[in-house]
């Protein structure tokens, strides 16, 4: 690819065209095929791939880099067939952060200002003027400090919000109280009166939120899941919901996707539920981001953003 063409295998999201025209123009010379049309699988040497099935790797023996559509690679890594030996590019742009922070702002704003509780009251026809604290005194734990947590804890900073972040390892952040590691979850969950979660899908992580964790979030407070659906266990975020511990939820990933027709979340009143599109990767800035990735390899400077496979992430 340093010296030649570049060839990329394109299998995506269904936008397909909005691919095409984007990588046409942030990269002219570039070749794109889709998948499963590849021609001759020999000439490809990029791929910028959404959920691959294990026959798509067959024959691609000059496949030199694997770009991720979205943030999360969990569904590159749980390929049997992903070569293991090729470095895996995370999608890391400007209107997917965006997209996440306005999605998870959204909610936090929303069980703040107690907008639940007014529609409720706006249905039973009952004026009543409740008592909101202001942002100084309440505290969002942000579960995951990636590009995307770390993106959402400053604009939470910036509204005065008191944040407390939750990571793998240490590390300082402006504005932010970090814990880290196991011996730190209880005391981040007992201090996260709204729990952001967007961690991604790793053997850690799978799990986490569950009865024992959720029992340390403080009486009344509220879960914002935009990460990975098995973080949780489901029957454990209801269970709390319906004994009052937890006071609403709002979640846009789930341990099955979509989420099965007998679901007890599609119907449950303290539940506000979407289909996995807290944020999606935006093609045009996606592209100019590969273009200038792919630009930089020839000029023998590194891949950004590389995924550790053995972190999963």
């Amino acid at each position: 690819m340093k010296d030649g063409k570049a060839v990329m295998l394109l299998k995506t999201d269904a936008r397909d065209k909005q691919w095409i025209d984007a990588f046409s123009s942030a990269m002219p010379e570039l070749e794109v095929r889709l998948w499963p049309d590849t021609g001759n699988p020999g000439e490809i040497n990029c791929a910028l791939l959404w959920g691959p099935p294990p026959e798509l790797f067959d024959a691609l023996d000059n496949l030199e880099v694997i770009f991720s559509i979205g943030a999360g690679v969990d569904s590159l890594l749980t390929c049997p067939t992903l070569p293991v030996h090729l470095p895996i590019v995370r999608m890391v742009e400007p209107e997917l952060t965006a997209g996440m922070v306005e999605f998870c702002l959204f909610h936090v704003l929303r069980f703040h200002r107690l907008m639940p509780q007014f529609e409720t009251n706006r249905i039973a026809r009952h004026w009543e003027e409740l008592t909101q604290a202001p942002a100084s005194e309440i505290t969002v734990g942000v579960m995951g400090l990636g590009v995307l947590g770390m993106a959402l804890a400053r604009q939470l900073s910036s509204l005065h919000y008191q944040v407390v972040g939750y990571r793998r390892s240490p590390g300082d952040i402006p504005g932010v109280e970090v814990f880290h590691g196991e011996e730190q979850l209880e005391a981040f969950m007992r201090r996260s009166e709204m729990l952001v979660a967007l961690m991604p899908s790793t053997p850690e992580t799978r799990g986490l939120v569950n009865r024992k964790t959720l029992s340390w979030l403080p009486s009344g407070s509220y879960f914002i899941n935009a990460g990975r659906g098995d973080l949780v266990n489901e029957q454990d975020l209801v269970d709390a919901l319906d004994g009052g511990s937890l006071a609403g939820a709002a979640l846009d990933v789930f341990e099955t996707e979509p989420l099965p027709h007998d679901s007890t979340l599609w119907t449950h009143d303290k539940v506000y539920l979407t289909p996995h599109i807290a944020s999606i990767t935006h093609p045009p800035t996606a592209c100019r981001y590969i273009a200038d990735a792919i630009n930089d390899f020839r000029q023998d400077k590194p891949w950004p953003n590389l995924v550790e496979s053995g972190r999963g992430y």
